[in-house]
């Protein structure tokens, strides 16, 4: 439980649900009245109400017949290089595996591949405390150096879909982004700096600053970061660091968007699942023509459920692992 005082909540139910579900994203907090305040129970959804793909259990019966609805954000399996979950959060348990395989450090070089709808350059619930992170959830260490601490922030949902991004550039803030997203969202390239900064939280310790990055123009001495649609752009002129290639599989179609209200969009990324194989072999043949498939140092792919169709999921991952496998 966590205590929250009643001037932070508003007094009207809808409103007050919003802005809950703003705050904690991935997970449901249920507000219950308490003196001068409330007390939140958090818990990972389990209701179908809260899953907008209507072939959620198809989907879940490819990846592992009894998984529950409250086990999919914990759900992930490791074949070599390839780490494979249903969330994308688990991306950043990948990479810390990865930092501590390799012993990088934060002034080296590295290149992020980002394959997705979405930047996830969000704020995740972690405080600042005396110069290191803390999960705001549990307020238990958090350190990218440290995978079982990452795990546990993940797990808690500190650490959630649209924010697993930020603490890594943080630790890399020359990091080189090359984000690759697909119509509406990205019709033309971008190419800005990014930098590393902090925003103070609203909800559990007002004031207390989280992680958060900020886009702008170009400048020397920040990270870059290349948002576009052009799959040779996308990986043109990438010099000799490390690698890492993170898919998130709503790059190739989109049609839910974590959104309730998805057929009433005007733009929706849906191609039907013959153009989504044809755009993952598109994407396999580019990282050959580019020699980088034996570069990357960790793959990451996510399903993204509610966002990327469930009956597409066991074809597009037989595609893509079948691409994968030629080029790593």
């Amino acid at each position: 439980m966590h205590f929250v005082p009643a001037d932070r909540l508003s007094t009207d139910e809808n409103e007050r649900h919003a802005m809950l579900r703003t705050y904690f994203c991935d997970k449901d907090a249920l507000p219950i009245p308490a003196q001068g305040g409330w007390e939140l129970e958090l818990a990972w959804p389990t209701g179908k109400d809260r899953h907008v793909d209507p072939a959620l259990d198809q989907g879940l019966r490819w990846w592992r017949g009894n998984l529950d609805l409250g086990d999919m954000p914990f759900a992930r399996r490791r074949e070599g290089k390839i780490l494979t979950a249903l969330y994308d959060t688990w991306t950043l348990h990948s990479w810390s595996e990865w930092l501590e395989r390799s012993d990088a450090h934060p002034s080296d070089g590295i290149v992020i591949l980002h394959v997705d709808d979405h930047r996830d350059l969000g704020s995740p619930r972690l405080f600042l405390r005396d110069g290191k992170w803390v999960d705001a959830i549990t307020l238990q260490a958090f350190d990218l150096r440290d995978p079982a601490s990452v795990e546990r922030s993940i797990q808690s949902g500190a650490v959630g879909m649209g924010s697993f991004m930020t603490p890594f550039l943080h630790l890399f803030p020359q990091a080189d982004v090359r984000h690759l997203c697909q119509p509406p969202k990205t019709s033309v390239t971008r190419r800005c700096s990014f930098r590393a900064t902090t925003e103070p939280d609203t909800l559990l310790d007002p004031g207390s600053l989280r992680p958060a990055i900020e886009l702008q123009e170009e400048s020397e001495g920040l990270g870059t970061y290349l948002a576009t649609p052009d799959m040779d752009t996308w990986l043109a002129g990438i010099g000799d660091q490390p690698v890492l290639l993170h898919i998130d599989m709503d790059y190739f179609n989109n049609r839910y968007d974590g959104d309730s209200d998805w057929k009433t969009r005007s733009e929706v990324l849906d191609p039907d699942s013959r153009s989504v194989g044809e755009r993952i072999d598109a994407l396999t043949a580019a990282l050959a023509r580019h020699a980088l498939g034996q570069r990357l140092e960790d793959v990451t792919i996510a399903f993204s459920p509610g966002f990327f169709p469930a009956e597409l999921w066991q074809e597009a991952d037989e595609r893509l692992r079948r691409g994968l496998e030629e080029i790593l």
